[in-house]
């Protein structure tokens, strides 16, 4: 039985704990739901880096015997700098979701669909030029997703105008799989699909990520052998625990009991 961490700027990152869950039920869960500094999207490199690392820390210093990056943002800005500088394996979300993509296009036009800072630090083009220089990809930012979704709106008149704008470029493009580059991001695929044109693919990267992970644990790249104080699931917040709570049962099907609040303070006192 391993420890694995997982984080996210806010509470998207329980898409890949119910994965997680799904996949692999009988490993015990750390989870760091970042939400007093989220979004991380409109965060400057240097921010989103200390953030990422100060999280990495928190969750090895508790047991975590792999960490995964549940966050697009924090994987393009931070991914290397933290493998760098932390003896465990450490994942991120912008190769996987690459991979599973490539494996179901067929004209090799990918699109993704990610935060402003993701978009921004060209993350998905250097992951699908490393990984199929012939094909292609073109993104769009969605600024306004992760507010909705971290407000519990995932569905809606709201949500319906927001997507239908974010999507049209996508629509209008010969892109024929989407890549969905936010954790957050799955929670609205019920409006992300109603507004697609029909044909295009959704790729939701936490779903290899876990694969990923069981193939690892499966070939002992993961060290089974630290202690946890505790059984099942443990979730930290920089936020409100209470909020926590209700957002991870009633919008992801998440059962989070267990919820302990972070002070920043403490968050950057941390030094990986």
């Amino acid at each position: 039985m391993a420890v694995l961490g997982v984080f996210d700027s806010g509470l998207g990152g329980l898409t890949v704990v119910r994965e997680i869950a799904r996949c692999l039920p009988q490993e015990q869960v750390l989870y760091f739901g970042d939400t007093a500094r989220c979004p991380y999207g409109a965060r400057s490199p240097e921010e989103v880096r200390d953030f990422a690392l100060q999280l990495v820390e928190f969750l090895s210093r508790r047991g975590a015997e792999l960490v995964i990056m549940a966050c697009n943002t924090s994987t393009a800005m931070a991914l290397q700098t933290a493998r760098g500088r932390c003896p465990i394996p450490i994942l991120g979300v912008i190769a996987p979701g690459v991979e599973a993509a490539l494996e179901k296009t067929r004209n090799g036009r990918l699109a993704v669909i990610a935060t402003e800072a993701t978009v921004r630090s060209g993350g998905y083009r250097r992951a699908v030029q490393k990984l199929s220089p012939q094909a292609s990809v073109m993104e769009q930012a969605c600024p306004r997703f992760v507010p909705l979704v971290e407000n519990g709106i995932t569905s809606g008149p709201e949500a319906e105008r927001v997507a239908a704008a974010y999507l049209q470029a996508i629509n209008d493009s010969e892109s024929d799989t989407l890549i969905l580059g936010c954790t957050h991001y799955p929670l609205l695929e019920g409006v992300i699909g109603h507004h697609l044109r029909p044909g295009i693919k959704l790729v939701d990267p936490s779903q290899r990520v876990v694969q990923m992970v069981r193939d690892m644990l499966s070939r002992g790249q993961v060290a089974d052998d630290r202690m946890p104080s505790y059984d099942g699931y443990q979730f930290f917040t920089s936020g409100d625990p209470a909020s926590f709570r209700s957002f991870a049962k009633t919008v992801c099907g998440v059962d989070a009991r267990d919820v302990m609040a972070v002070s920043l303070a403490e968050l950057e006192d941390l030094r990986a």
